[in-house]
């Protein structure tokens, strides 16, 4: 036997002599390995792949029982909250600027209504408001003509704001001196004028409508309106009393 083989038989008894002191380590003394889920770092789908080691313990001196929780690829499903508007947010959004509270409560169907009445308002407003001032400066104009130029005898210096109301086939000058032009015009302009302010009202009522029904509509946004409606007719039979004979009838329930 010569120096080399001396040499690899003391290295194969030194790697049974390892093995078996490692089988008796792992044998005599139980190995456990708690990994905890919730303390585990956020992985990616990619990462979710790799399984991880639960719980590695000793069953018996002759077999190891090792637990693994192989994580497979999670899809992450985000739940979307049903979008339910804020009462309040609705309101103040229709009070910054008409239509807003309608657009945030989804009810777009509403905004050629909203936009409707109010371009219809400005009309009325802005029509009645002109044709107001016209007869207003020519009352103001005549009565100052007229006290000015009791006698028309001078035209030169007449204002042409009432002038424009006088036909073209009848004398300015006559109608200086009239009572009742001077009472037509009188009229026109307070008939005018009134209708002038009823627009503004109106105009502040369908602001205030639009902020009440973004309102109500974020209020009664989860409300049951089913169509279902239904009548239950059941009889009814009323017993004789002291106070009342016996009486017989129907119920109509209505569910609605």
């Amino acid at each position: 036997m010569n120096g080399g083989d001396i040499q690899r038989g003391a290295s194969r008894r030194l790697i049974r002599t390892f093995r078996r002191i490692v089988c008796l380590f792992l044998i005599n003394t139980p190995l456990i390995i708690i990994c905890a889920q919730d303390t585990l770092p956020v992985m990616t789908p990619a990462e979710s792949y790799f399984p991880v080691v639960d719980t590695v313990t000793a069953d018996s001196q002759d077999s190891l029982i090792i637990n693994l929780n192989a994580f497979s690829e999670s899809e992450i499903v985000h739940e979307k909250t049903p979008f339910k508007p804020n009462p309040k947010r609705a309101y103040i959004m229709a009070a910054v600027f008409p239509g807003l509270g309608q657009i945030y409560n989804g009810q777009y169907w509403k905004l050629p209504i909203v936009y409707g009445g109010f371009m219809g308002c400005a009309y009325a407003v802005s029509w009645n408001n002109r044709t107001y001032q016209d007869y207003k400066n020519a009352y103001n104009s005549i009565m100052i003509d007229s006290k000015a130029d009791p006698n028309a005898e001078h035209p030169e210096n007449w204002s042409d704001y009432w002038i424009v109301f006088v036909p073209g086939s009848i004398d300015p000058a006559t109608r200086l001196r009239d009572v009742s032009f001077h009472n037509n015009l009188k009229r026109g302009k307070d008939y005018f004028r009134r209708f002038r302010d009823l627009s503004i009202i109106i105009t502040a009522g369908v602001y205030l409508i639009c902020i009440a029904d973004a309102y109500v509509d974020a209020q009664m946004f989860d409300f049951d309106v089913s169509p279902d409606l239904s009548f239950r007719v059941t009889p009814v039979f009323s017993p004789e009393t002291l106070y009342h004979a016996r009486t017989y009838g129907i119920n109509i329930c209505m569910t609605f």
